[in-house]
């Protein structure tokens, strides 16, 4: 199946990176803020990092119409998607199919509960990275998507190749969703606290925070019946020490956004009060958030 136009609702930093690399090979319209929007119809979108070049691509504020076989890809903030989806809801049609990108868990199941079982969606991780620079420029560091394994999600996965795009199939989109969770639940809040790059909270002194977060997300995930890799916190840490970009909750908080704590560590806080974990980190890192949510 070949994909009249993708439409990417959310043309943020990942959005964006996907989109312009996707517009290689197909027709893409992205969905974004008017800043954006009237940048990229003037003067294309301008990648940099591991992706250079500029890229002309249509923008649009709303969506007005969905062809007949159109792919939807979902970058929005997790807290934002369900309101992007309304605005978009009496569009959709039958053959319209949702790639669904958000960090967080249950995604595909809350986009399906919302559009309903007519429409197909796929779920997908981002495992590379991206930074809003400013109206019409970002930069982009390379990195897997990985992609459920339905009849649906390898045609996506075959799309993304062909924008030479890094893709792996799994049959596990669970235990790669809690996985990519408790990355996030270590990065995005320490980053966005301390105001630094994913990197420098590799730091020596901020190894007992990261592992008593990684134990806590592990115990959690282990009642909700998810296996993990033994050695999290060792590969975590390495993971860490090649990230230099600026996590997205870093992004939110130094723009004065509302972030997706709810979604990572909040949702660790969650099940653990529903499991009777015991989460102090994490509930303190929420807290954290908050309180610099509330401050901006």
């Amino acid at each position: 199946m070949s994909f009249r136009k993708i439409i990417v609702l959310g043309a943020g930093a990942i959005g964006s990176s996907y989109g312009a690399l996707l517009s290689r090979k197909n027709d893409v319209t992205f969905v974004g803020n008017k800043a954006h929007v009237d940048m990229v119809n003037s003067n294309g979108l301008l990648v940099e990092g591991d992706v250079k070049g500029r890229f002309s691509v249509k923008a649009v504020v709303d969506v007005r119409e969905i062809p007949s076989g159109s792919l939807i890809l979902l970058t929005t903030k997790a807290q934002d998607m369900v309101e992007a989806l309304n605005e978009i809801k009496s569009l959709l049609k039958r053959d319209t199919v949702i790639f669904a990108l958000q960090n967080g868990l249950a995604i595909k199941q809350t986009v399906q509960k919302f559009v309903g079982r007519e429409i197909e969606v796929v779920r997908g991780l981002v495992l590379s990275a991206a930074e809003f620079l400013e109206p019409g420029r970002i930069r982009f560091w390379k990195g897997p998507t990985i992609v459920e394994r339905t009849k649906m999600g390898e045609e996506i996965a075959t799309l993304l190749r062909k924008s030479r795009m890094e893709v792996t199939v799994t049959e596990d989109m669970e235990r790669e969703e809690w996985n990519k969770l408790v990355v996030n639940c270590v990065i995005n809040p320490l980053t966005a606290v301390l105001r630094v790059r994913n990197n420098e909270i590799g730091a020596n002194s901020l190894k007992m925070i990261r592992h008593s977060v990684v134990e806590e997300c592990v115990r959690v995930g282990e009642a909700e019946g998810v296996n993990f890799n033994s050695d999290l916190r060792t590969d975590i840490d390495r993971k860490i020490r090649g990230y230099s970009n600026l996590s997205s909750m870093c992004q939110d908080i130094m723009k004065g956004k509302k972030t997706e704590i709810e979604f990572l560590n909040g949702k660790i806080v969650e099940l653990g009060r529903k499991y009777g974990v015991s989460t102090p980190v994490n509930a303190t890192l929420v807290s954290l958030i908050k309180f610099m949510e509330a401050k901006t």
